[in-house]
């Protein structure tokens, strides 16, 4: 599939070619370890800022070096197992706001995500660290939307509990840049793709425009992060050797069983780079239970 481009990828991809002595890695994992989500914002911010303004190198050795066991983040949400998580209502202040909390905090982590796959896998083509560098920029802008929101309705991230689920992948792929395009956007953030639509539908049934539209923005926007998960992914299968479809299929099986849902929002999916024919091998495997 071609790359998904965007005016922000090209800007960073002129930048990273006119790159001086900085370490774009190195500022990456300072975003990426700090622990306050407003302080985290500015860093992501200034890191993208310097590199369209071509201050900063990335590393031409190809390698994959340690990031951090936990990301940096607030003392707040508690983090609990998925299964303690309370289903609200979403008729109440409080059911939209828990919602719009479990979105900020996947907003959060993807912050994270994007940094950690700039920072850890080194030796990529520069169109790469502009893609993900480009991604931490939406995810942080989504973040300080659906936060703002929140305070709207007299919330504040860290108000709800919130699970793990996403780092713990980021942990299970943190040896291979192949797997890390394969379970994070081609996985976790293509659930988003699935979910996102019914959310916005149950919002609009009580009258929350507001919510609905950030849910939106998000979405649409999501599309081209699948996209580049599937476009790097197939990158790294060509690299290898490996039919992109078989290696997502084994890696599935490998490191995620039991993950990927039905039902598909198969027509953002093709969007985002499936083929109708992996769609169709996924279906029939989710519903046979065989991955």
């Amino acid at each position: 599939m071609n790359r998904p481009r965007c005016a922000q990828t090209d800007a960073l991809t002129e930048g990273l070619h006119r790159g001086r002595q900085a370490d774009v890695h190195a500022a990456a994992r300072e975003a990426l370890d700090c622990v306050e989500p407003e302080a985290k914002l500015r860093l992501t911010d200034a890191l993208i800022a310097a590199v369209v303004d071509g201050a900063w190198r990335v590393g031409a050795v190809s390698a994959v070096i340690d990031g951090p066991q936990q990301p940096g983040r607030p003392a707040r949400p508690s983090l609990v197992p998925p299964r303690q998580l309370k289903q609200r209502k979403l008729g109440s202040v409080t059911g939209r706001a828990a919602l719009l909390h479990a979105v900020a905090h996947i907003e959060f982590n993807a912050i994270n995500l994007a940094l950690d796959a700039v920072q850890r896998f080194r030796g990529m083509p520069l169109e790469y660290y502009a893609d993900w560098l480009s991604v931490a920029a939406d995810e942080a802008r989504h973040y300080a939307m659906i936060r703002d929101r929140l305070n709207e309705l007299g919330h504040d991230y860290g108000d709800f509990p919130a699970h793990d689920g996403l780092w713990r992948t980021a942990q299970n792929t943190a040896d291979d840049p192949r797997a890390r395009m394969a379970l994070v956007p081609r996985l976790l953030e293509a659930r988003g793709l699935d979910v996102t639509p019914a959310m916005i539908e149950r919002l609009l049934r009580v009258d929350d425009q507001a919510s609905a539209a950030c849910l939106q923005v998000i979405v649409d926007e999501e599309v081209r992060h699948v996209a580049l998960g599937s476009y790097w992914f197939e990158f790294l299968c060509t690299q290898a050797g490996r039919d992109p479809s078989a290696e997502f299929i084994a890696l599935l099986r490998q490191r995620a069983p039991g993950v990927l849902r039905l039902p598909f929002n198969e027509a953002a999916r093709r969007l985002a780079g499936f083929s109708q024919q992996e769609l169709a091998q996924l279906s029939e495997m989710c519903s046979t239970n065989s991955l």
